[in-house]
């Protein structure tokens, strides 16, 4: 008997573009002549409590538990119920004439985030400024929402996760198992609804949950818990980052209450053995990199040696039978750069599997999703980045690579223009000097709008130390270069490495301003240092100055750990200062204010002079 495989992105993931592991997996098993049907259950809950009739529904539910957290919304509640499906609908489809209707005076409520709108935005003008500045007022209102049910119906409830605070460093099972014997809530009952009726409509031999984040874990267990009771006979199996990063030293057989099996790594060899097991062809012990429950005790079977399916033969991800008419685009931060996050459909793809770099001293290097780097060839792209468009109508792509490499970047840009495929794309890079004027040039001409890149700290000493293999020269040179040719540029931020003083802080903020102000990088995050236990920081602690002090290892996910940084700064108090000034410079102003005005303690001034980056820039000329 051929399988049937239902394969469900679990609440909550980005909401204004598809999650790709289900299109991976689909493309592959469909190859494979496996039958694969797949839901977006993120995108679909969404929508279902972002409408009038359910949000009838959270209102009577705050009234019924006696919560009044926001009464603003709550004294508003019809207002709020009658705006809602015009204000989704025109998230999705973003049209003019609905535009004009939500910036009328009294159309929406103001509640606690519109009240506080910021007026000093200059939006563009004529439609695209209307439809920005009705975007960002409607993804105002969708928050207010968001807050009130968070406050009063449903503690876990966030946009792009749910329950994370439960699955993060959660060594142990028992929070989950407690949390798990609770009544659901409003918002898992209606989840469990939209599962039923793709259970009932695909009638799946095996369900497939991708557990990417810790923001999927619960909702997906959640699921897992209602198959079983009312599915027994279903199949469940678990993958995905989460999985690949957290449960690989898995003790705890508590899980298998609720699923079968546990993938690690590329999903594509464990799942077709899965579903040869299934199907009777292979026995368990043929099973790779797949966790079981055997004998009351979890096993972790894999043969060797593994199949493998490398990265240049394999398909194109299959996108089709995703609802792409439904997912919403958000406007939260203006900022251009910042908003490609939240903003628009992008088809995701991966350009090279793993990093080629993979040196970082904070990195996973040890693990596969990095440390194992596959290539492929640019005709090969093309000819994926073709079907993908012909599959979603959709033209713009976000290459989803740890690191991509430049010459995999050049061939891609030359074949894109070769075939005359026209393209809107953005990507992660190393700022490697291999991206010079005239590659940037070829890459922006092919449709590269923006690049995402770890700066990290801005410290020659402590990029040294984490093996970046960059230093802020440049970092400047790079990030100059791609700059003048219209490619944005975000910078990811780090702070608290280990050893890093207060000087190093504040003078790593300094650095990030004059690159700001010299416009350099158009949009940044700021990221506080933790250490995971498959890095060669968390292997070695030793070599890095610093002492693991747990957490206990108690049979679950283990990944992050924690630490003492004898030699460095009290990290954590400069969380606030750091994130105002990027807030200002992130919109274009604070660049005059004394870095010691974004602090409410005193801090060192800098060492560096104010024009050290524009040095760097000149040493270009």
């Amino acid at each position: 008997m051929q399988s049937k495989i239902l394969f469900i992105t679990p609440p909550f993931t980005q909401l204004n573009t598809a999650y790709p592991a289900s299109a991976y997996l689909k493309g592959f098993m469909e190859k494979h002549d496996v039958s694969f049907s797949h839901c977006d259950l993120s995108i679909e809950l969404f929508t279902a409590i972002f409408s009038s009739d359910f949000l009838g529904l959270i209102f009577k539910e705050a009234e019924d538990l006696k919560n009044y957290f926001y009464p603003y919304v709550s004294a508003k509640k019809a207002h709020y119920i009658s705006c809602v499906d015009v204000v989704i609908g025109f998230l999705q489809k973003q049209d003019i004439e609905t535009a004009n209707t939500i910036l009328e005076a009294h159309f929406l409520p103001k509640g606690h985030r519109l009240q506080k709108v910021n007026t000093n935005i200059k939006w563009e003008s004529g439609d695209i400024g209307i439809i920005d500045k009705a975007k960002h007022f409607a993804t105002l209102f969708v928050e207010e929402i968001g807050d009130f049910i968070q406050a009063n119906v449903d503690e876990f409830f966030a946009f792009t996760k749910y329950a994370e605070q439960i699955a993060t460093s959660a060594s142990s099972f028992n929070q989950l198992d407690e949390l798990l014997t609770y009544q659901p809530s409003l918002i898992e009952d209606e989840m469990m609804n939209i599962l039923e009726e793709n259970i009932l409509k695909y009638s799946p031999d095996l369900v497939c949950f991708t557990i990417p984040f810790p923001g999927n874990l619960f909702s997906a267990l959640r699921c897992s818990q209602f198959i079983k009771q009312f599915f027994p006979s279903i199949k469940i199996a678990f993958g995905g980052g989460y999985c690949n990063t957290e449960l690989r030293s898995l003790e705890d057989t508590r899980i298998f209450q609720f699923i079968d099996f546990i993938t690690l790594d590329d999903g594509e060899g464990p799942l077709l053995k899965i579903v040869n097991y299934l199907e009777g062809n292979i026995d368990v012990d043929e099973l790779e990199r797949t966790f079981v429950l055997e004998n009351s005790k979890v096993v972790y079977k894999n043969k060797i040696p593994n199949t493998i399916f490398h990265h240049k033969n394999l398909p194109a991800p299959n996108y089709s039978g995703l609802p792409f008419h439904k997912y919403v685009s958000f406007l939260d931060v203006v900022n251009p750069m910042h908003r490609m996050w939240t903003d628009a459909r992008w088809n995701k793809l991966t350009i090279s599997h793993g990093c080629y770099w993979k040196q970082c001293s904070f990195c996973d290097v040890s693990l596969d999703y990095i440390g194992n780097y596959q290539n492929t060839t640019a005709e090969d792209l093309v000819d994926k980045i073709e079907k993908i468009i012909k599959d979603t109508g959709i033209t713009g792509f976000h290459f989803v690579d740890e690191a991509a490499p430049p010459k995999m970047l050049r061939a891609l840009s030359y074949k894109l223009i070769e075939r005359n495929v026209n393209i809107t794309w953005w990507t992660n890079i190393r700022f490697e000097k291999t991206f010079d004027l005239e590659l940037c040039e070829i890459m922006a001409k092919s449709g590269c709008i923006a690049v995402t890149g770890g700066l990290e700290v801005a410290s020659d000493r402590l990029l040294t130390k984490m093996k970046k293999g960059v230093d802020i020269a440049q970092v400047t040179r790079v990030t100059h270069n791609f700059s003048k040719n219209n490619i944005m540029v975000h910078a990811y931020l780090m702070y608290g490495f280990p050893t890093q003083t207060e000087q190093e802080t504040i003078d790593s903020l300094e650095v990030v301003r004059q690159l700001f102000e010299s416009n350099c990088i158009q949009s940044a995050f700021w990221h506080q240092f933790t250490t995971t236990v498959h890095s060669p920081i968390g292997k070695n602690p030793q070599d890095f100055g610093i002492e693991i002090t747990g957490p206990f290892f108690e049979g679950f996910a283990q990944n992050d750990l924690y630490h003492n940084d004898p030699e460095g700064a009290e990290h954590r108090k400069y969380t606030k200062g750091l994130n105002l000034a990027l807030h200002n410079y992130l919109n274009a102003s604070g660049f005059d204010e004394a870095l010691q005005n974004w602090f409410d303690f005193t801090i060192k001034p800098t060492t560096h002079s104010r024009d050290l980056i524009e040095q760097f820039l000149s040493e270009i000329y």
